[in-house]
């Protein structure tokens, strides 16, 4: 179905993060945009301020009459909807064009020039970053992001004049294999989703064809190390980065007094003096591969300092709720051991000589059933660890897999403990805390606005 024939879209499982920025492009579109999710949330909220009808029950009679016309409606849906869904089965049963997320991204970079950022981890604040540096330069662009940035309020950037589209390329389910891409980002490629790719060298071989969709007279700009090698299409320039080496490096590092800054070593023009408006050390690295597209793609100098020095972050990604005299708290999404490993090590760099805690709440049985020992590995590096019941998303529990599992791998000296969610906020009540991070991409997060609540009342 082509753009201008569409009238109508519905989302089946519309409150994702993905899914939600989708929608807001149609919305910016003038068309109807409808859809079901299982929860109300904020998002969904703030979606229907913005004109989406959204139902909560799995039924048929709630699609709008203007979304059962077959020839001007388009039907999107998330993997995580089970195809015994009843709204899914009618909208198959009476031949509606119906495509994944990931399908109508790739129609989008067909049409563009799509940005995209992959990796298992690192993709949605790079590209968030990426996407900032770009809207407020000469270039714009719009962007499909996998978080909302703090400095738009959404996940979704919209520019009637840009020809550059930046996105976040999710390689769950195979789903950026329908992109392609004009320049690309890996940030990283540490095995997941086992569950669906069955092994490392399947995760590895998925990247690889990812790397072959790249267009002509585009470019790939790839972390240093990283195991999968590369095939890229006649005319595609392979740059390598990293914090240190490779075309795009940084030097003269200064962390200081809470403020990181350093010069941009690139190919095409070295800037010097880049502050981080959301001085985290990991974000050194991200900031390199955001910077690398932007400036491939004709952002000067002067619009990669600003772009850097105004970035406010992602919700939930490294993300401070208090900053006092007494604690500092905050929040990280981080689920994947490297990721864990990677927010850990930045929390000690910025807080040497303090206590770190953190409460973590595992991701997917799948996940903790084959991670336990590197998730142990990584929270080692904190004081103390508090663990909660494993989140199952879309999974079955699997017999034995608990946090069990992670808690007796944890070094000698971290001191640990396991608790229920339900039991998060008495603990907090009854403890005080030097630096405290809440981890994972559950439902915890739900009780962050109260835990810091608690923190500024003591």
């Amino acid at each position: 179905m082509e753009l201008k024939t569409i009238k109508a879209v519905y989302f089946v499982g519309a409150g994702g993060i993905g899914m939600s920025a989708i929608a807001r492009y149609f919305i910016s579109r003038g068309v109807v945009v409808a859809g079901y999710d299982k929860t109300p949330s904020a998002l969904t909220a703030q979606l229907e301020k913005e004109g989406m009808l959204i139902h909560y029950e799995e039924n048929i009679d709630e699609i709008p009459h203007a979304c059962k016309k077959r020839a001007s409606t388009l039907v999107i849906y998330t993997p995580a909807i089970p195809e015994s869904h009843k709204e899914l089965q009618y909208f198959r049963s009476e031949g509606f064009e119906i495509e994944k997320r990931a399908q109508v991204l790739g129609t989008l970079t067909r049409a563009s020039k799509g940005l995209c950022f992959a990796g298992t981890h690192g993709k949605t604040t790079t590209s968030t970053m990426c996407a900032h540096i770009m809207h407020q330069s000469q270039m714009d662009c719009n962007a499909f992001l996998g978080g909302i940035s703090k400095n738009y309020g959404t996940n979704y950037i919209l520019s009637k004049e840009s020809e550059y589209v930046v996105i976040e390329a999710d390689e769950y389910d195979r789903s950026f294999h329908w992109l392609r891409p004009w320049m690309s980002v890996i940030t990283s490629t540490d095995p997941d989703h086992l569950d669906i790719y069955g092994t490392k060298e399947a995760y590895l071989e998925s990247f690889r064809h990812y790397t072959t969709l790249i267009q002509p007279g585009g470019a790939l700009v790839i972390h240093r190390g990283l195991e999968v090698r590369p095939d890229v299409q006649p005319g595609v320039r392979i740059y390598e980065y990293s914090r240190e080496e490779g075309d795009f490096h940084a030097e003269n590092v200064v962390i200081d007094n809470g403020e990181i800054t350093f010069d941009f070593i690139s190919p095409v023009e070295n800037v010097t003096d880049v502050k981080l408006g959301q001085p985290i050390p990991i974000n050194i690295e991200n900031a390199i591969a955001a910077m690398a597209i932007a400036q491939l793609n004709g952002c000067s100098a002067n619009e990669l300092r600003y772009g850097m020095r105004t970035y406010g972050g992602v919700d939930r990604r490294f993300d401070f709720k208090l900053k006092d005299d007494r604690h500092v708290f905050l929040s990280d999404y981080a689920h994947h051991p490297k990721e864990i490993y990677q927010s850990a090590r930045s929390i000690r760099e910025l807080y040497k000589n303090r206590r770190i805690t953190a409460i973590f709440q595992p991701h997917l049985y799948t996940r903790t059933r084959d991670f336990y020992r590197d998730f142990a590995d990584a929270l080692s590096q904190l004081d103390e660890v508090i663990l909660c019941d494993i989140y199952p998303a879309r999974e079955e529990p699997i017999p034995g897999v608990t946090s069990q599992l992670i808690y007796d791998n944890l070094r000698p000296g971290v001191e640990k403990s396991m608790i229920h969610k339900e039991q998060v906020l008495d603990l907090v009540r009854g403890r005080d805390f030097d630096v405290l991070v809440v981890l994972g991409a559950g439902d915890l997060d739900n009780y962050v606005p109260e835990i810091a609540k608690i923190l500024q009342q003591k």
